[in-house]
Protein backbone atom coordinates (compact mmCIF):
# COMPACT_ATOMS: atom_id res chain seq x y z
CA UNK A 1 0.00 0.00 0.00
CA UNK A 2 1.61 3.28 -0.69
CA UNK A 3 1.42 6.30 1.51
CA UNK A 4 -0.21 9.90 0.58
CA UNK A 5 3.56 11.10 -0.29
CA UNK A 6 3.97 7.97 -2.36
CA UNK A 7 1.21 9.16 -4.72
CA UNK A 8 2.63 12.52 -5.17
CA UNK A 9 5.78 11.30 -5.85
CA UNK A 10 4.02 8.95 -8.45
CA UNK A 11 2.20 11.57 -9.83
CA UNK A 12 5.02 14.71 -10.39
CA UNK A 13 6.77 12.06 -11.70
CA UNK A 14 4.13 11.03 -14.32
CA UNK A 15 3.82 15.12 -14.78
CA UNK A 16 7.33 15.47 -15.58
CA UNK A 17 7.60 12.47 -18.12
CA UNK A 18 5.39 14.35 -20.67
CA UNK A 19 7.63 15.92 -23.15
CA UNK A 20 5.52 19.45 -22.87
CA UNK A 21 5.43 19.81 -18.95
CA UNK A 22 7.87 21.82 -16.62
CA UNK A 23 7.39 22.67 -12.65
CA UNK A 24 7.95 26.09 -11.29
CA UNK A 25 7.66 27.74 -8.42
CA UNK A 26 10.02 28.04 -4.83
CA UNK A 27 11.64 24.39 -3.42
CA UNK A 28 10.96 23.01 -6.89
CA UNK A 29 14.87 22.08 -7.28
CA UNK A 30 15.82 22.89 -3.89
CA UNK A 31 14.59 21.48 -0.60
CA UNK A 32 12.61 23.37 2.04
CA UNK A 33 9.60 22.45 1.98
CA UNK A 34 7.55 18.97 2.38
CA UNK A 35 6.82 18.96 -1.04
CA UNK A 36 10.15 19.06 -2.41
CA UNK A 37 10.98 15.15 -1.79
CA UNK A 38 7.94 15.05 -4.33
CA UNK A 39 10.53 16.25 -6.86
CA UNK A 40 13.55 14.16 -6.34
CA UNK A 41 13.38 11.80 -9.23
CA UNK A 42 13.25 14.38 -11.50
CA UNK A 43 15.31 15.58 -14.55
CA UNK A 44 17.04 19.64 -13.53
CA UNK A 45 15.77 20.76 -16.88
CA UNK A 46 12.08 20.07 -15.40
CA UNK A 47 12.43 22.67 -12.66
CA UNK A 48 12.58 25.88 -12.54
CA UNK A 49 13.22 27.82 -8.91
CA UNK A 50 11.99 31.12 -8.51
CA UNK A 51 12.16 33.33 -5.89
CA UNK A 52 9.31 34.59 -3.74
CA UNK A 53 7.31 36.48 -6.32
CA UNK A 54 4.23 34.49 -5.92
CA UNK A 55 2.18 36.94 -8.79
CA UNK A 56 4.81 37.18 -11.11
CA UNK A 57 5.39 33.28 -10.81
CA UNK A 58 1.57 32.45 -11.98
CA UNK A 59 2.24 35.29 -14.63
CA UNK A 60 5.16 33.32 -16.13
CA UNK A 61 3.32 30.12 -16.12
CA UNK A 62 0.10 31.75 -18.20
CA UNK A 63 2.58 32.89 -20.28
CA UNK A 64 4.05 29.64 -20.82
CA UNK A 65 1.13 27.73 -21.39
CA UNK A 66 -0.09 30.26 -24.36
CA UNK A 67 3.35 28.97 -25.90
CA UNK A 68 2.04 25.18 -25.15
CA UNK A 69 3.69 23.84 -22.05
CA UNK A 70 2.01 22.61 -19.24
CA UNK A 71 2.99 24.30 -16.58
CA UNK A 72 2.73 22.67 -12.79
CA UNK A 73 2.93 26.34 -10.86
CA UNK A 74 3.83 25.16 -7.07
CA UNK A 75 2.88 27.01 -4.46
CA UNK A 76 3.54 25.17 -0.78
CA UNK A 77 1.01 27.12 1.19
CA UNK A 78 -2.20 27.85 0.14
CA UNK A 79 -1.27 31.40 2.21
CA UNK A 80 1.49 31.75 -0.58
CA UNK A 81 -1.03 31.55 -3.12
CA UNK A 82 -2.72 34.60 -2.09
CA UNK A 83 -0.12 36.74 -3.23
CA UNK A 84 -1.52 35.42 -6.54
CA UNK A 85 -5.32 36.04 -6.68
CA UNK A 86 -5.11 38.92 -9.61
CA UNK A 87 -3.32 36.32 -11.57
CA UNK A 88 -5.83 33.98 -10.82
CA UNK A 89 -8.80 35.44 -11.12
CA UNK A 90 -8.57 38.12 -13.40
CA UNK A 91 -6.13 36.34 -15.89
CA UNK A 92 -6.06 32.42 -15.42
CA UNK A 93 -9.61 31.65 -14.95
CA UNK A 94 -10.50 33.76 -18.05
CA UNK A 95 -8.26 32.74 -20.63
CA UNK A 96 -10.11 31.10 -22.90
CA UNK A 97 -12.51 34.44 -22.99
CA UNK A 98 -9.42 36.46 -23.74
CA UNK A 99 -7.84 34.34 -26.17
CA UNK A 100 -10.84 32.71 -27.74
CA UNK A 101 -13.13 29.44 -27.03
CA UNK A 102 -10.59 27.48 -29.09
CA UNK A 103 -7.67 27.91 -26.67
CA UNK A 104 -6.25 25.03 -24.97
CA UNK A 105 -3.81 26.52 -23.03
CA UNK A 106 -3.92 25.12 -19.23
CA UNK A 107 -1.88 25.90 -15.99
CA UNK A 108 -1.91 22.95 -12.90
CA UNK A 109 -1.52 24.59 -9.78
CA UNK A 110 -0.41 22.79 -6.84
CA UNK A 111 -1.56 24.37 -3.48
CA UNK A 112 -1.21 22.76 0.37
CA UNK A 113 -3.12 23.54 3.42
CA UNK A 114 0.02 23.79 6.06
CA UNK A 115 0.80 21.16 8.19
CA UNK A 116 -0.47 21.84 11.65
CA UNK A 117 1.82 18.78 13.21
CA UNK A 118 4.40 18.29 14.50
CA UNK A 119 4.84 21.83 14.65
CA UNK A 120 2.29 24.89 14.63
CA UNK A 121 3.71 26.97 12.02
CA UNK A 122 0.97 29.54 13.04
CA UNK A 123 -2.40 30.78 10.75
CA UNK A 124 0.14 32.88 8.14
CA UNK A 125 0.56 29.29 6.81
CA UNK A 126 -2.07 26.94 7.71
CA UNK A 127 -5.14 28.38 5.93
CA UNK A 128 -7.48 26.40 3.62
CA UNK A 129 -9.75 28.53 0.87
CA UNK A 130 -10.75 26.10 -0.94
CA UNK A 131 -14.49 26.93 -0.99
CA UNK A 132 -14.27 30.22 -1.01
CA UNK A 133 -12.02 29.76 -4.53
CA UNK A 134 -14.43 27.07 -5.63
CA UNK A 135 -16.87 30.25 -5.56
CA UNK A 136 -14.76 33.03 -7.29
CA UNK A 137 -13.72 30.54 -10.75
CA UNK A 138 -15.41 29.92 -13.26
CA UNK A 139 -13.06 28.23 -15.85
CA UNK A 140 -10.82 26.71 -13.09
CA UNK A 141 -11.27 23.24 -11.94
CA UNK A 142 -10.71 22.68 -8.24
CA UNK A 143 -9.89 19.66 -6.30
CA UNK A 144 -8.91 19.00 -2.61
CA UNK A 145 -6.89 16.03 -2.46
CA UNK A 146 -8.59 13.93 1.00
CA UNK A 147 -7.90 10.69 0.22
CA UNK A 148 -4.40 9.25 -1.17
CA UNK A 149 -6.42 7.12 -3.47
CA UNK A 150 -7.17 9.81 -5.38
CA UNK A 151 -3.72 11.65 -5.89
CA UNK A 152 -2.58 10.21 -8.99
CA UNK A 153 -6.12 10.70 -10.86
CA UNK A 154 -6.50 13.89 -10.04
CA UNK A 155 -2.86 14.81 -11.27
CA UNK A 156 -3.24 12.58 -14.58
CA UNK A 157 -6.96 13.92 -15.20
CA UNK A 158 -6.20 17.63 -14.83
CA UNK A 159 -2.97 17.07 -17.11
CA UNK A 160 -4.61 15.14 -19.63
CA UNK A 161 -8.07 17.11 -20.32
CA UNK A 162 -8.26 18.74 -23.60
CA UNK A 163 -10.85 21.29 -22.98
CA UNK A 164 -8.31 23.79 -21.68
CA UNK A 165 -9.46 24.25 -18.25
CA UNK A 166 -6.74 25.15 -15.62
CA UNK A 167 -6.64 22.58 -12.22
CA UNK A 168 -5.79 23.91 -8.85
CA UNK A 169 -5.20 20.78 -6.74
CA UNK A 170 -4.86 21.35 -2.91
CA UNK A 171 -3.48 18.86 -0.84
CA UNK A 172 -3.17 18.15 2.83
CA UNK A 173 0.36 18.55 3.99
CA UNK A 174 -0.44 17.08 7.29
CA UNK A 175 -0.78 13.94 5.66
CA UNK A 176 2.75 13.75 3.59
CA UNK A 177 3.98 11.28 6.73
CA UNK A 178 0.80 8.83 5.73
Amino acid sequence: MTSYKEELTKSMNYLASKNNSVFIGQAVSYEGTGMSKTFSDIHRSKLIELPVEEEFQLGLAIGMSLNNLIPICVYPRWNFLLLAVNQLVNHLDKVQELNGSNSKSKVIIRTAVGSESPMYPGPQHTGDFTEAFKLMFKNISVHKLENKNDVFETYKNAFERDDGVSSLIIELSDRYST
